[in-house]
């Protein structure tokens, strides 16, 4: 098994690899042209989110700057925007789903190193692939880590660290991140009323 499958396979690898290098070449190279882009060039910056990422819908804005590894093992479904300065490291894979907002710096981390020191000198890693639902707002300055399922429906606060599964239709904050209360009707109908008041101001106007 070559260290890539290791690697995508949450087994122990070593980084220092040619095809790995490769592969990660291929991600800064096409972040730092994302990040030189200009917001009269979005059509050119969609082209590159579509080579940098695995796979990408077609509804997709990121706002520059943004930075991953290898882009190659992040999945993105349709209906995705990401805010400033967003960080993927998806030496695991990273699956989101459609409809998903992130805040600014958010951060994906599907990297671990090992407790011991001795072998984690040794430039021994792993990874443990994070998803996230559909449906999911993540504000901004949340840190998801190695291993996390995000369900869907869910909304989690700003500056939470994400340790553990969250499971679909609930609010989610802090540190360690944990439910805070469920998400319900009542929510529903206080934002669908507000909509219905706007919506009825703006055709009056």
């Amino acid at each position: 098994m070559t260290n890539k499958e290791r690697m995508l396979n949450s087994q122990l690898y070593v980084a220092n690899d040619p095809e790995l290098r490769k592969d990660f070449k291929h991600g800064r190279v096409l972040t730092r042209l994302f990040n030189n882009t200009t917001e009269e060039q979005m059509t050119y910056q969609k082209e590159l989110l579509k080579k940098l990422f695995g796979k990408v819908g077609e509804h997709v804005h990121v706002e520059p700057p943004f930075h991953t590894d290898y882009g190659l093992n992040t999945t993105i479904g349709e209906n995705f925007y990401a805010n400033y300065d967003c960080i993927f490291i998806d030496v695991g894979k990273i699956t989101i789903g459609n409809n998903v907002m992130f805040g600014p710096r958010v951060g994906l981390y599907t990297a671990g190193h090992p407790i011991d020191a001795t072998v984690r000198v040794e430039g021994y890693e792993y990874g443990y692939p994070i998803t996230i639902g559909n449906n999911v707002w993540i504000g901004g300055n949340v840190v998801v880590n190695p291993g996390v399922t995000i369900g869907n429906n869910v909304v989690v606060g700003s500056g939470s660290i994400v340790t553990h599964d969250i499971p679909d239709n609930v609010i989610a904050v802090g540190n360690p991140c944990h439910i805070l209360r469920e998400i319900n009707n009542d929510d529903k109908k206080k934002w669908e009323t507000q909509k219905q008041a706007y919506i009825t101001e703006m055709n009056a106007e």
